[in-house]
């Protein structure tokens, strides 16, 4: 019975082990969601074969995200003249 849960505690060690060196050799966290990220704006979730969509996802996407950079720059830019 002990060696079993031995066994038990190694293979999960082992498979534990195993998920950090893919993630360590994956980029870990940022490189998981700089790829995301990526795909999103490449619209890599429309249908590739109407090339209508995929542009047209392309084209809002990149004007919303920089929407969002203008709008962060112009908050900031309140916050730090106080106004």
């Amino acid at each position: 019975m002990a060696g079993s849960r031995d066994s038990d505690h190694s293979a999960e060690s082992r498979r534990i082990l195993a998920r950090v060196a893919r993630e360590a050799h994956s980029g870990g966290l940022l490189g998981h969601a700089m790829g995301r990220t990526r795909d999103h704006l490449k619209a890599a979730d429309a249908d590739q074969a109407d090339w209508a969509e995929v542009w047209g996802t392309r084209i809002g996407r990149t004007i919303g995200a920089v929407a969002l950079c203008v709008l962060l720059f112009w908050g900031l830019s309140m916050l730090v003249a106080g106004t």
